[in-house]
Order: structure tokens, then sequence, then C-alpha cells
């Protein structure tokens, strides 16, 4: 699992961002993709990988995030993860890539297009966070008592992370695939970080947007694992009755970690998608 590396580096203000390129795709619209949390760009490799044989891909991990910094009183929240997205597009040079984007990515893509202005050519949201309300009760737990959460042991700590990260998929992780996952979470730096970003995982910078999703113009699709526990697929027929152009695509076999349950057929769906926007 050591293949997967991010080369590049952008400056933000909430960190060093760790970014790559794949692909070469000369002449069509580069594709970029947003993971979502707790998770890394680690999630879309197989994906990315079948975008970038004809198309140019971007990748990044969120400041906090995977390989990108995690330092102390950094803000991780959708606010500033936001903002850096489209401080990144720009420094990019992209003018309207096509953006897919899973879970808390999903709410980044939105913020920067609906609040920052990003320009995007199409937008595949998967199993998005977008509507109120959100958040597991583990979720809310860790997050009303995220300092408690920080002084857990590390044996204790590693598995719960374990637990949680498993609980996202469906039929089960492979075991390589799970520790990769869970590594970045892991040793002081990773367990800070690990609360940190749940402590700042705030409903209400979903709120500022929701009631704007209405002015979303561009093609839009809505990828939703059907056996997805972390965000009902309920969720999905909800969002897509909000979003003018939106069209749902249920993936079956997947929970909310669709990129592991069901690459090929999230796969198929994307390049179907992808491939009608010019």
């Amino acid at each position: 699992m050591t293949e997967w590396q991010l080369t590049r580096t952008f400056s933000s203000t909430s960190g060093d961002v760790r970014w790559d390129r794949l692909g070469s795709g000369a002449g069509l619209r580069p594709v970029v993709l947003l993971h979502g949390t707790p998770f890394s760009s680690f999630v879309w490799r197989a994906v990315a990988r079948s975008l970038a044989r004809d198309r140019q891909v971007f990748v990044w991990d969120m400041p906090g995030y995977g390989l990108s910094e995690k330092s102390a009183d950094q803000d991780v929240s959708l606010a500033a993860q936001g903002r850096i997205f489209a401080e990144l597009l720009s420094h990019w040079g992209l003018d309207e890539p096509l953006v897919v984007a899973h879970d808390f990515g999903g709410a980044v893509a939105l913020r920067a297009h609906l609040l920052h202005g990003a320009r995007y050519r199409a937008l595949a949201l998967v199993d998005p966070v977008a509507l109120a309300p959100w958040g597991s009760p583990f979720f809310r737990l860790v997050r009303e008592n995220a300092e408690v959460f920080e002084q857990l042991p590390p044996p204790l700590h590693q598995a719960l992370v374990r637990e949680y990260v498993t609980s996202a998929s469906s039929p089960g992780l492979h075991p390589a695939v799970l520790d990769r996952l869970v590594e970045p979470w892991l040793g002081d730096p990773g367990q800070a970080a690990f609360y940190r970003q749940i402590a700042q995982a705030d409903q209400r910078y979903t709120d500022e947007v929701q009631g704007r999703y209405a002015e979303i113009a561009v093609p839009t699709l809505i990828c939703w694992g059907r056996n997805d526990t972390w965000i009902p697929p309920e969720k999905g027929r909800e969002l897509a009755a909000l979003i003018p152009q939106a069209r749902l695509e249920p993936i079956a076999h997947a929970g909310h970690l669709v990129q592991e349950d069901a690459p090929a057929e999230l796969t198929a769906v994307l390049l179907d998608f992808l491939q009608r926007q010019h």
C-alpha cells in the first residue's frame, strides 16, 4: 500500500497540502477528486488510476488529513477546507474542472462553489455530507468530548479508529487497506488530528449553503451506497430533489465507503457521467 504517494506541496493558510496529478489527457477536461472524513485521497486510488487513462486527475489530502500537515490549533473546519479548495483550483489553473467529491468532501466542494466562486463543468457527489442533520451518535459523542478522547491510551485509540473506519464499509475492508486508512491517525500528531477534525465538524457549515442548492446550475450526479449506515440513502433522494440538474445513482452492495466496496461499479458510473460532459 506504500505505492500511493502525493509528491507535490501547496502552502495553504491551514498548513501544507500534499497533492498530485495523474495522467495526461491533453484536450480533455481535468477531474478533481475530494476525499471525506476520516479518510484521505488514498480511497480514490483505483478510481483515480482508471480516470487517468485519458484525463488529468488531481488528488489532494486536505489539511489535517492523510499526508498533509497536522498541527495544534489547526483550522480544519469545513469553512477552511472550502476556502482552501478554491485556492487550490486557482493554484492549479483549473477553470471549470469536473469535480468528484465524497462525504465531507461533498460539503467542501459545495461551499467552494456557492460561497467562494469556484466554477465546475459538472459535479459528482458520492454519499456527501450535505443535509442536516448529520453525524452519527458516536460522532456527536466524540465532538462533545474531544478533549477526553484525545487522552485515550494509544492502543485504545487505535482500536476505536479501526472499528470506526471499518463501519464505513458494508462487506468489510481488506486488512491492508484498513491499516493504511488508520495509519495517519496514529501517533501523537495523528491522534490529536483525529479528534480535532471531529471537534471542528460543525453542522452550521452545511446549514449556510443548504438553502442555496437550487442555485447549482451544472450537471450533477449523486451516487449513494445502498447499504450506507453513516448517512441514510434517503438523504440522496432528498438532495437530488433540491438540485435542479441532479440525477441519483444508487450503488448496490456498497456502504458509505463506496470507493472500497464497489470500485468497479462506481468507476463505471462516473466514467459514463464524465464522458457526457464536454
